[in-house]
Parts: C-alpha cells; sequence; structure tokens
C-alpha cells in the first residue's frame, strides 16, 4: 500500500445513542483539514436499539473504499465493546465509558482509553454526555488542538443556543484534559492539507447533480435508500426554483415525472428495487411516446422488502428487463458519489437527445454513504443539451409530425402548446402524427417502420460515451472486472496484491445499456484469467456480459450477506482463484465484522 496517514475510526452502539453527532463533528473536521473522508454506516430498520456501526476512514490522498481495519474504536455501549474489540490489533485503541462498558477479551498492545465519564465530567442526567467527552479523548488521540474540536462543537450546537454549545465545550475540554494524563497519542499528529474538502452522500450528489443539470420537477416517494434525494430536493428547492412533490405511490411518482417532462421541464425521480418495480410500466410508456426523464434505483438487498438497510448489486436485471417489449433505455451506473454527481447532467442530455428514458443505478454503499468531495470538481453549470426539442413556433408548419421518420432517427419534438405543433401522445403504437394504430385499426407496415425508427435513434449512441477501458498492469496475471459502486474496492485490492508480486489489472463498467460490446471484448482479449466481482449472489452481470459478448468468466468473487466489499475481500478471492483453492468457480468471502 502507499504510504501516507491512512486511519480508521470505528463508531459502535445502538440507535437512539446519538451516534450521527460526533460521526458530523469528526467529518467536519477531517475534511476542513483538507484530509479525504469515506465513511459507510451499517444500521439496522429500527428506531431505537439494535446495533449501528460507523466507520470513517481519512487518508492525507483519496479514499476509495471505507476500507479492511479499525484503528480507534469508539464504543457507546457494552454490545459494541462485545462485538468488535477483538477485531483490534497491536497499537489501536478502544475508547469506552468506564462508568457503563467493560473491556472484554482482546489482542496484546491495544490501547483501552477507559473514560470514567460521571466523574471526569460531572455530568449526570445527560446521557450523551459520554458522546462528547468520547470527542474530547479522540482529538487528542489525533494530536489535535482542542480548539479544532472546540470551533466544530460551537458549529454543531450553535442552533440549540449558547448554554448548549457552553456545556458540550465544557464536557469535552474535562475529557481533553483527562485523556492528555492517561492516554497516549498517535506517534505522528493528523497532518493538515493547505485545501480543505467539502464532505456530501452519494443521494446528495445525486440530487445535486439534478440541480446542475437544469431538473424543474422532482417528485418521489420515500424509499430507503434513496430517501437522501427527496430530502435535499425538498429543502433546496424554493431557492433553486425546483417543484417538488412526494407522491402516495411509485406508480404515481414515475406518471407524474413523465408527465412534468413532457412539458418540456427536466424532470427526476428516485426510488429503491421494490418502488422501481411499481415503476416499470410507465418507464415503458416513457419510450413509447419517446419522452425523455431520468429515473434513479438506488439498489438495497431484495427481493421484496428484503433488508431495506443493507447494500446489494441485485438489480441489474430488474433494470435492463424493465416493462415489456423492446425498446429503448439509458442504463448507467456511477462508479462513487462525485461520478454519480457529474453522470446526473450527461444522462439529461442523452435522454433529450434520444427522447427516451435514462436509468441510473445506484446502490446504498454510495447512496448513504460520505463523502469528501475537492469543492472545485463539483461543477454547477455542466453543458446542457436539449436534442429536437422545440420551444417556439419560429412559423407555423404546414403539418407537424410529432414521430416523423427522420435519417436519425430523431423526431422534433415539440413542447404543448407551441402553437403550429399539436399533436397526439398515447401509449398505444402510433404513426408519424400521433395517430393510433392499435385501436381501431393495426397495420403492421406502419408498426415496423416505427420500430425500427426508435431503434434507429440509438445507432450513434456509443460514439457519445466513453467506452470500458483496462486500467493497470499490461500483461497482467489476474484481469478484474466490476461495474458500479466496486470500482474502489477493486483498485485498493489491486495495491495489496502487487505487494503480494501479482500483477493485475481492472474494467471497470459504467456505461451499461446499450453496451460497447466491441470494446469490452478488446478491453479483455489479453486477459489471462478474468474475474468478475460484484455484490449479488446470481452473478448477474457476469450473465449479461456473457449475452452480449460471449465472453465467460474464468471466475467470481461475489458477496450477498448485505454488507459490502472490503477490498482485502476481493484480494482474498483473487489469491483463491490463482491457487486454484476454488473448486466451483465462485469465491464468496467470509464476513468477519458482524454489524
Amino acid at each position: 500500500m502507499s504510504q501516507g496517514f491512512d486511519f480508521t475510526i470505528v463508531i459502535g452502539g445502538a440507535a437512539g445513542q446519538g451516534i450521527a453527532t460526533p460521526g458530523n463533528i469528526l467529518a467536519r473536521i477531517f475534511v476542513r483539514r483538507g484530509l479525504h473522508l469515506h465513511a459507510y454506516n451499517a444500521y439496522q430498520s429500527i428506531i431505537r436499539g439494535g446495533h449501528i456501526l460507523l466507520t470513517m476512514r481519512v487518508r492525507d490522498q483519496e479514499a476509495l473504499s471505507h476500507g479492511d481495519r479499525m484503528d480507534l474504536l469508539l464504543c457507546l455501549n457494552q454490545d459494541t465493546m462485545t462485538r468488535h474489540l477483538r477485531h483490534l490489533g497491536p497499537g489501536s485503541y478502544a475508547v469506552y465509558n468506564t462508568d457503563t462498558i467493560t473491556p472484554v477479551d482482546h489482542q496484546e498492545g491495544v490501547n483501552l482509553c477507559g473514560l470514567p465519564v460521571i466523574e471526569v465530567t460531572g455530568e449526570r442526567r445527560n446521557r450523551l454526555a459520554q458522546n462528547t467527552a468520547a470527542l474530547g479523548v479522540i482529538v487528542h488521540i489525533l494530536g489535535l488542538d482542542f480548539e479544532v474540536l472546540e470551533s466544530a462543537l460551537t458549529l454543531q450546537f450553535q442552533r440549540k443556543g449558547d448554554a448548549v454549545v457552553s456545556s458540550n465545550v465544557s464536557v469535552a475540554r474535562k475529557a481533553f484534559d483527562y485523556a492528555q494524563e492517561n492516554f497516549p497519542a498517535l506517534a505522528s499528529p493528523m497532518p493538515r492539507s493547505p485545501s480543505p474538502l467539502a464532505v456530501w452522500t452519494g443521494n446528495e450528489a445525486l440530487a445535486m447533480g439534478g440541480a446542475a443539470a437544469g431538473v424543474k420537477f422532482y417528485c418521489a416517494y420515500p424509499m430507503s435508500p434513496s430517501t437522501g434525494v427527496l430530502h435535499w430536493m425538498a429543502r433546496n428547492a424554493r431557492e433553486l426554483g425546483i417543484m417538488v412533490r412526494q407522491v402516495e405511490d411509485e406508480i404515481g411518482v414515475a406518471n407524474m415525472a413523465i408527465g412534468a417532462a413532457h412539458t418540456g421541464a427536466r424532470a427526476m425521480c428516485a426510488t429503491s428495487g421494490g418502488g422501481f418495480a411499481l415503476m416499470t410500466e410507465a418507464i415503458g410508456s416513457a419510450s413509447m411516446m419517446e419522452i425523455p426523464v431520468v429515473f434513479i434505483n438506488v439498489m438495497r438487498a431484495g427481493p421484496s422488502t428484503g433488508v431495506p438497510t443493507k447494500t446489494e448489486q441485485g438489480d441489474l436485471w430488474q433494470v435492463l428487463g424493465a416493462s415489456q417489449g423492446d425498446f429503448e433505455r439509458i442504463v448507467v451506473a456511477p462508479r462513487d458519489a462525485h461520478d454519480a454527481f457529474a453522470t446526473i447532467p450527461e444522462v439529461f442530455n442523452l435522454a433529450d437527445r434520444y427522447q427516451c428514458p435514462g436509468i441510473v443505478v445506484s446502490d446504498l454503499l454510495i447512496s448513504e454513504g460520505t463523502f469528501s468531495v475537492p469543492p472545485e470538481k463539483i461543477d454547477m453549470t455542466p453543458p446542457i443539451e436539449r436534442g429536437k426539442l422545440i420551444r417556439d413556433a419560429n412559423g407555423t408548419p404546414s403539418a407537424y409530425q410529432r414521430y416523423l421518420d427522420t435519417p436519425d432517427g430523431i423526431s422534433p419534438r415539440a413542447v404543448p402548446g407551441v402553437p403550429g405543433h399539436v399533436h397526439v401522445v398515447a401509449t398505444d403504437e402510433h404513426d408519424e402524427d400521433g395517430v393510433l394504430i392499435s385501436d381501431e385499426f393495426t397495420n403492421p407496415l406502419k408498426r415496423r417502420q416505427m420500430v425500427e425508427k426508435r431503434a434507429r435513434k440509438m445507432e450513434d449512441y456509443l460514439t457519445r460515451v466513453p467506452p470500458p477501458v483496462l486500467e493497470g498492469d499490461t500483461g497482467a496475471d489476474v484481469t478484474l472486472v466490476g461495474w458500479g459502486s466496486t470500482a474502489g474496492v477493486i483498485a485498493e485490492a489491486m495495491e495489496q496484491l502487487r505487494e503480494d508480486g501479482l500483477r493485475v489489472n481492472r474494467v471497470a463498467v459504467k456505461w451499461i445499456l446499450p453496451f460497447h460490446g466491441e470494446a469490452m471484448v478488446a478491453a479483455l482479449s489479453g486477459a489471462k484469467q478474468t474475474l468478475i466481482v460484484e455484490n449479488n449472489h446470481s452473478g448477474q452481470f457476469a450473465r449479461f456480459l456473457r449475452g452480449e459478448t460471449g465472453i465467460a468468466a474464468d471466475g467470481h468473487i461475489r458477496k450477498y450477506d448485505g454488507e459490502p466489499f472490503m477490498p482485502h475481500h476481493v484480494a482474498d478471492g483473487v489469491r483463491a482463484h490463482v491457487n486454484g483453492l476454488v473448486p466451483g468457480g465462485v469465491f464468496v468471502p467470509e464476513q468477519e465484522i458482524i454489524v
């Protein structure tokens, strides 16, 4: 692994113990120092109780995953101590409240930083005082000045008034002083970069991407883990001039978004797999009516209600087969939060050009993760291309044909109400004038003409999106193929494997449909051993790749327990395949940390 500052803080407790607050405060401290952040929150579907584990990895260079290890464990209850202390290695730290928590068996060399919260702070009534006190201990361990924490606490609690700010600062100060006298700090304090970073979640990145793309209508039915997009849109709607609606169900959501898009507005909606299932007939209607609209599917573990708070890449075949019949659509799977932000304007431009639905496939790992981003990479004014959109009459045409059979298959699309451009739009098959051919009469010739027209408009699509490329060592022993959110963890696994002397390269697929089949064949033509990494049981991308290219992978690395890959899971899978230890061809890593 490349050298530098790389430290992982894990906060564990039960829902209702205020885990988010210390996490948010630490995240703010880190990004203000210009350090990169990658956070993953493993939580349950209950309001109080259960077990939550927030993993925050901090680096002085880009953090592509939440990593493999725990360097500091903050235990807010005994359950966290019992579950996770054994995972700490020599030189790591365990911070806990000795009033309520007792250490269990652990490895030699772990620094047990027990804080008698009541004795040190004098707080007996505020059960969340241990959280603030723990921050004082952590800031000392990281080698930071107390003023850094005081500033962050002031910003966090200023809305609650000076008394609350003063109380929290006092508690943190007493804990900080106690830690200075009793606990060791890092040999090398946390570094600082001159360029502060911003912090966002993947859902916020998707929502901001929509705002940058010029979205003027957003609707949704709240469904975890996509609800964060709705929250951001609702919070910023008035300032940005975006109409936001929470709808009664996902069928209504899809049809409302399509209706708004039909008027010429850029419209977007987001859901998860169960909601997307309800949207699929409407998605097909958008293609038949040739209306550009963007749907976001944030995948979670399924089927049915499944595990609503866990991640998976199990919806690929659902989005590929959404609705019935042959129809044109765009499917894209961003690789990380910033990629998600940048992808939304791209998809809107493509959907407008080809007058078809665009489907963006995220997952819980991206959408509910928290990440740093350099502010200069957030471009809120990307190029906007509306395609053959008619907004003004510019002279009344003799006869406007909404579905004119043009050489490129793309028909001029008039916004409703433009003088001289009256037309019929319906979900039935139609001729060039929009007259239905599936009601009082059918016309096989017209039907074939319209099917071929809609298909022809996508013929130059692949020239407008980048093909998959081979990244890494030439002449590699192993080529790893992944799609969507596995890109980062594969990249870090490759670093581990190179330390073993293995030459590894990868192909990280983003644009899925239409697919760059020839480019993919070329990228994998020299592969000695191809392994496909994906977060599902059935190998959905492996099946898709074989259908599109005829390429059958030499082996597979799959995970489907609801938790995301860690880098060593992928590295272990590669080692097992290389050493001939995977007789069935599918390596499934064990989840060592039960959350």
